[in-house]
């Protein structure tokens, strides 16, 4: 077992306060009222998804106003589905479009409007905020498969943390892959965060043992531990999550305090197969949607929050270290929509 330690800055403290809602909250607030901030990143991030449901939307038009007839209604279900939204939010748009203003003529801005409330009200549900630990060090399980952008999700975790003046310990858990091991490391010496690491093939239940057990003596703030993004079947999964599960709470018996299942949206609906093991396996409490930058499915959201009941907690909106969020579904709506209103 190896520990990598840094040199802890004046400003960190062992016992420094978790981040709270508020503080959230109040950032949220800023990016809201300036209409930059987090809202240009949103922005930014889904640029792609926008740009291609917009236009798609908008070549519905041939004149200023559109009849609502099953025609109109058939092609704008159509390109809903084709954002990969979902059949079941793609049918609730467009029942209520018909509803709303069948045998009349509707403007694109009326149309437009629906949709992000629709959206904003069904990814509202469930709460984004991290849960931490009420004292001693928060415990944050990472689950999801290989090449989902686990390991940039983790860093860009760690980072988050970091700048924030909290003690972050890392846990390489993905024995199965040196490569996980090695960039997991990477990323702590150019974030100048600790990290327990193991040989390769090491059991990843130690890793979180050692970990856990570091953070607790040492005064971390926070502990974000790595998993296997593959193992050979599911009841192999199962039995690997609960066994890192059972030595965390050896340690910290409320821990993990979160389970956060990292997603790639570029796989659009893949996205959803990718998390059914994990997210029966894991306990999961929350999702961290990376690469929506890449991505022209950033619509995929909408289907992941309603089939598995968890609240999406954090985006990954860039390649940088500083390019996660925390899950905001007004900004997402907003990042949408806004540009394309007359």
């Amino acid at each position: 077992m190896a520990f990598w330690n840094k040199k802890k800055s004046d400003s960190d403290s062992s016992d420094a306060a978790a981040p709270t809602e508020s503080q959230g909250g109040a950032e949220q607030a800023g990016a809201k009222a300036s209409g930059g901030g987090l809202l240009g990143k949103f922005k930014s991030g889904l640029a792609k998804t926008s740009r291609a449901l917009n236009t798609d939307i908008r070549d519905l038009w041939k004149s200023q106003g559109e009849l609502v007839d099953e025609d109109f209604l058939k092609k704008l279900f159509a390109i809903l589905v084709k954002s990969d939204m979902g059949g079941d939010m793609a049918r609730q748009i467009r029942d209520r479009i018909g509803v709303d203003f069948r045998a009349r003529k509707v403007e694109l801005d009326e149309v437009l409007e629906i949709i992000a409330q629709e959206i904003q009200e069904s990814l509202q549900q469930g709460g984004t905020a991290i849960r931490f630990a009420a004292a001693g060090p928060t415990v944050i399980l990472v689950v999801g498969v290989n090449g989902s952008g686990k390991t940039t999700s983790i860093a860009k975790l760690a980072y988050r943390y970091t700048k924030q003046g909290k003690r972050v310990l890392l846990g390489a858990g993905d024995t199965f892959r040196a490569a996980a091991v090695e960039q997991l490391t990477i990323w702590s010496q150019r974030i100048g965060c600790d990290i327990v690491t193991a040989k390769q093939g090491t059991d990843p239940a130690s890793v979180a043992f050692q970990a856990t057990k570091r953070a607790c003596d040492e005064n971390y703030d926070i502990c974000i531990l790595d998993t296997a993004g593959r193992l050979q079947t599911q009841s192999n999964l199962m039995q690997e999550l609960d066994k890192i599960r059972r030595v965390i709470a050896k340690h910290i018996p409320e821990a993990p305090h979160e389970v956060l299942l990292v997603l790639d949206a570029t796989a659009g609906q893949n996205a959803i197969s990718q998390a059914r093991g994990f997210s029966d396996a894991a306990g999961c409490s929350g999702i961290v949607l990376a690469k929506i930058d890449g991505s022209a499915k950033g619509g995929v959201i909408v289907p992941i929050r309603q089939q598995f009941d968890l609240p999406v907690k954090l985006v990954g909106l860039g390649e940088q270290l500083e390019d996660m969020a925390e899950f905001d579904a007004e900004l997402f709506a907003k990042a949408l929509f806004d540009d394309y209103r007359r």
